[in-house]
């Protein structure tokens, strides 16, 4: 078995790969390579899911990070195998230990730092998240010279939202982010990244609810039964 991967190829000594719905042992509305625990998938799945993404990108699954996501704008330092933290990104210049985000229609992002000290950042960035600031914190922490990946997301075409979100989006990343109550994430990432330095931002502009492929799990495509996405980084 065989999972299927979208990966980036940032300078430096990096493992970065976005994962799609396809590929893994979950069956029904969580088919087949669901990575989210907090689901009514069988949770034995889920973890040969992750295990599965992990040794074919040549990472240790024992040592797996990740967060119990908020949808807030906490930022951790990665400790190897800890998984139940609360927060929406994390980071480490620690050699082979592999982060983990989960998404299932907001934006996953990898940031590399870039020249002769190597770290990274995975983050999830919903509109929350975004509109709170992570990915200014994100780079932040960091420092240094920063290569962004953006990856699959709900687009424009299906985010509708009400003004209590659009306007604060208005006010924060321009006019151009709604268009018809219609909420542009990855321009407001684009815009996000921009302010904060970063130059080199690589987008994997495909919307996870009306993918013709139908590649990728999508939360408000599937009214909240779906499993989870996401995006697997680690310095090599």
């Amino acid at each position: 078995m065989t999972a299927e991967l979208l990966h980036w190829h940032p300078p430096g000594p990096y493992t970065v790969a976005f994962t799609t719905r396809h590929g893994g042992m979950s069956e029904g509305p969580y088919a087949s390579l669901n990575l989210g625990l907090k689901t009514d998938d069988e949770p034995g799945n889920v973890r040969a899911n992750r295990a599965l993404v992990l040794e074919q990108l040549g990472l240790d699954p024992a040592r797996l990070a990740l967060n119990v996501q908020q949808h807030g704008t906490d930022l951790h330092r990665a400790v190897t195998g800890r998984t139940g933290e609360p927060g929406d990104a994390l980071w480490t210049d620690e050699r082979g230990l592999p982060l983990l985000v989960l998404t299932a229609d907001c934006l996953p992002i990898v940031l590399v730092r870039t020249g002769p000290e190597p770290a990274v950042a995975v983050v999830h960035a919903g509109w929350r998240g975004l509109l709170g600031g992570i990915l200014d914190t994100a780079v932040a922490t960091l420092g240094g010279e920063i290569a962004a990946a953006v990856g699959p997301a709900i687009g424009p075409c299906c985010y509708e939202v009400g003004e209590e979100v659009a306007g604060p989006y208005r006010a924060r990343f321009g006019a151009d982010v709604v268009a018809a109550r219609h909420l542009d994430l990855r321009a407001a990432a684009a815009t996000a990244l921009a302010g904060a330095g970063v130059e080199d931002v690589t987008h994997v502009a495909r919307c996870t609810s009306c993918d013709p492929d139908r590649l990728f799990f999508s939360h408000r495509r599937d009214r909240g039964i779906t499993g989870r996405q996401g995006v697997v980084a680690a310095l090599a």
